[in-house]
């Protein structure tokens, strides 16, 4: 991209266009017979190339290749000694012009075509004023300007190189996110087909045997209590398809994952295998307990994922956990003070988060997640329960 530098390198650019005209001035002033006025030109126009190689790589070759040649035209070196047709500032400025245009990304051809353009307008002035230098002066011109074009074709190639690592870090931090969230998927799925799958085994199962345990069954009762059955294993048959576009983008979990989900009443073990790592943590108040497994689950995960969160971006931060029951939701909070030491709110897990939500989304509920203004961190999810618990409804305390 053709633009000025920023930052300290357009100080630095700045300056080098200062220098570049303050040196030739003094340059031509001193060892060539040059007029006055015609030295500041040459000076303004070789900055001027300089300066515009940033911007306009083409034009300022053209620009400092029109300046050389003019140079060495309207100069007489003032002894033998001086350099002709390139002097010291001509040959060092426009090396410096071919090696900044390569590094903007002037084409290796087009960089070779302009070199033997230099090398060309270096033998005509020799051949046409022989007598002001000779076939030696050439070659300082020749080894510098070649020089330039490799130094800034390296440039210009690690530049790209540099670029090509960030777009391939980029995109490979893309596909572990996506990786990981198909994953999170994954055990969404699994954990979702194992609750239903078991409350809709029970129904089946009590409605083909309802006939045999009940006492003077109808028959018109029976075939209902078949249909219901009949319909139970359509609904199972199905889920089970849905829920395998879920889990097909990732490697099927073992065997040994599919057992019985937490809910919960193993919350407070969570909490206290937590503590037993170092982490500060607490729950605070009863946990209310006899809700549909999935919410249970649902729950569980939510503060397992935060828990985590907490332990891993604010090491040494209190955490408080709560989970109570208001009309008919569940309200799950997991909080995490200021970490010691730290100047700013620990963020939370960009993936984690993304799949709580979509584990809560599942049970129409939904999630916040944010730094306080205390410079803690705080998750909430809201998860609806309805109106009616079962029977089994207790306190759990931490």
């Amino acid at each position: 991209m053709n633009k000025w530098p920023r930052g300290r390198w357009a100080w630095a650019a700045a300056l080098g266009v200062a220098a570049l005209l303050v040196l030739t001035v003094m340059d031509l002033g001193q060892h060539y017979e040059v007029q006055l006025g015609a030295v500041l030109a040459l000076a303004l126009a070789r900055a001027l190339a300089l300066g515009l190689v940033w911007l306009r790589p083409r034009a300022a070759m053209l620009v400092s290749l029109i300046t050389t040649a003019v140079t060495a035209a309207v100069t007489t070196p003032v002894s033998s000694s001086e350099p002709w047709p390139w002097g010291t500032t001509a040959a060092f400025g426009h090396s410096f012009v071919v090696a900044i245009a390569g590094a903007r990304g002037l084409g290796r051809r087009e960089q070779v075509g302009w070199w033997v353009a230099t090398q060309v307008v270096g033998v005509v002035a020799v051949e046409l004023a022989p007598d002001r230098g000779s076939w030696r002066g050439l070659i300082t011109m020749a080894i510098l300007s070649a020089v330039a074009i490799v130094v800034g074709d390296l440039i210009h190639t690690r530049g790209q190189t540099n670029r090509r690592l960030a777009e391939q870090e980029t995109i490979t931090k893309a596909e572990r996110a996506e990786r990981e969230r198909l994953q999170e998927r994954a055990r969404i799925a699994r954990e979702l087909h194992d609750v239903v799958a078991h409350h809709l085994s029970v129904v089946v199962v009590r409605a083909d045997s309802a006939p045999h345990r009940l006492v003077d069954v109808p028959e018109n009762v029976r075939e209902e209590f078949t249909e219901i059955a009949n319909a139970a294993r359509v609904s199972l048959t199905e889920m089970r398809r849905v829920l395998r576009v879920l889990r097909e983008p990732v490697q099927q979990p073992p065997m040994g994952e599919l057992g019985p989900q937490p809910g919960l009443v193993e919350l407070a073990d969570l909490v206290e295998s937590t503590r037993r790592a170092g982490a500060d943590v607490r729950l605070t108040g009863e946990v209310p307990t006899g809700f549909d497994q999935t919410v249970e689950l649902t729950a569980y995960r939510v503060v397992q994922e935060a828990l985590s969160n907490a332990v891993r971006h604010a090491p040494h931060a209190a955490v408080d956990v709560s989970v109570k029951r208001s009309g008919g939701e569940l309200e799950v909070t997991v909080h995490n003070t200021k970490p010691p030491g730290s100047p700013t709110p620990a963020p939370g897990s960009g993936h984690g988060l993304t799949g709580m939500r979509e584990r809560v989304a599942l049970v129409e509920g939904t999630v916040s997640a944010g730094p306080t203004p205390e410079g803690g961190y705080l998750v909430q999810a809201i998860i609806p329960v309805g109106q009616e618990v079962a029977s089994g409804d207790h306190g759990h305390g931490g």
